[in-house]
């Protein structure tokens, strides 16, 4: 079956998906007049499912305020890729220099020469919030920290965060320094596909220079990690500007929920605002896991490539959402492969989608597929002995 240029795989499974309170939740700016609204003392908070990126709440989602240090999680993101692309490993060793050293506010005390491997830079920002260790490891990664920042925006823009600009890696105040409760919900989302990062927003407390003299204490900013159950991070932020921000993250019965408030008048007032939030969502929703993250959905055809046949794959686990106690029969999957995929295929390439739509056709999610491998093109010797090959096969 051709459909615009596509060949469609199409196995279709009805499951019930979004109630018309979720789709429209996802249309609105802030909570309508007769509605729940979860955070009343935040100038803007948003509420995600992380595996569909489904809004399940939000107020002034995309009205731009200065994040403060939730900034950290893109400096994080980062790194994260960083370590995965293999440019970067958790063990290398990184020098801080004297303008790292110098940064105010939260930090480790980092001295000017001291070096501290990756893990324990990663430790200082998601943990204590450390305004050096995000210096450092943005001077490290993109020369100076103009140049991370550069990168930090680039990335941004790659993710659709259309309210946000950066101007620093670590979220002191600075002008035309802001983001969005939306944009920090994309940038967590995004963060969190790097499942390592929670061995670090996770953790309640650790040291830094464990086999020195003076082992340094971190305790983590985001107390909901040890309060909340199933909260594993993700990262604070205060300035006397931007008031009491959070970014978090919370997992219970495989779903996977961030939220996010903006402009808080207190840490109290911040956790229990999000702890509402969280306490709606796990009450009202669950989710039903499709596929895992990097599992082979179907295989399809590399034309003229090394490799005649590779597997299309999820670049993250993939849920369903539903209200708790529906049926699933409203919603249907349908998995759509490239006509034709040439050689050569970088692994960053999208080469087919799941689509979850209405019984009636209306889109309600998609999900980008990726090669498996990286493939490169066939040489001109290695073609025609598999296409006289396909010829004697044919007689």
């Amino acid at each position: 079956m051709k459909r615009n240029g596509y060949l469609a795989l199409c196995f279709i499974m009805c499951f019930t998906f979004f109630s018309p309170m979720v789709v429209a939740a996802a249309q609105k700016s802030g909570p309508q007049s007769g509605e729940m609204n979860f955070a009343p003392h935040a100038r803007s908070a948003v509420m995600i499912e992380a595996d569909t990126g489904t809004i399940l709440y939000d107020k002034n989602a995309n009205e731009k305020m200065p994040p403060a240090s939730i900034t950290k999680v893109m400096t994080m993101l980062l790194i994260m890729e960083a370590v995965e692309r293999g440019e970067l490993k958790l063990t290398d060793k990184v020098r801080t220099s004297e303008r790292a050293a110098s940064m105010g506010g939260s930090q480790i005390f980092l001295q000017p020469g001291e070096e501290m491997t990756v893990e324990d830079m990663i430790k200082g920002i998601a943990i204590a919030s450390g305004n050096d260790a995000s210096v450092a490891m943005a001077e490290h990664l993109g020369g100076t920290e103009e140049g991370f920042v550069t990168r930090m925006n680039e990335r941004a823009k790659q993710l659709g965060m259309k309210n946000t600009h950066f101007v620093n890696s670590n979220g002191l105040p600075a002008e035309n320094h802001y983001s969005s409760a939306q944009d920090i919900a994309i940038m967590s989302r995004e963060l969190l596909k790097h499942e390592g990062i929670t061995r670090f927003t996770g953790t309640y407390q650790d040291y830094l220079r464990k086999d020195s003299a003076n082992p340094f204490w971190l305790v983590n900013t985001n107390r909901l990690v040890r309060f909340y159950e199933g909260v594993d991070g993700l990262k604070t932020g205060y300035t006397g500007e931007a008031k009491y921000c959070l970014t978090a993250t919370a997992k219970r019965n495989n779903m996977r929920v961030i939220a996010v408030v903006m402009g808080e008048p207190d840490v109290k007032t911040r956790n229990n605002e999000v702890s509402t939030m969280f306490n709606y969502a796990f009450t009202h929703f669950q989710v039903m896991p499709m596929y895992k993250k990097g599992e082979a959905v179907q295989p399809i055809t590399v034309d003229k490539g090394q490799q005649p046949q590779i597997n299309a794959i999820t670049p993250h686990s993939v849920s369903m959402l539903m209200k708790k106690g529906e049926s699933a029969d409203n919603y249907a999957r349908e998995i759509v492969l490239n006509q034709r995929v040439y050689a050569p295929v970088s692994k960053e390439q999208v080469i087919g989608h799941i689509f979850i739509r209405t019984k009636d056709g209306k889109e309600v999610n998609r999900i980008d597929l990726y090669p498996e491998q990286s493939v490169a093109k066939a040489g001109m010797w290695e073609i025609l002995k598999r296409t006289t090959k396909n010829v004697f096969i044919s007689y």
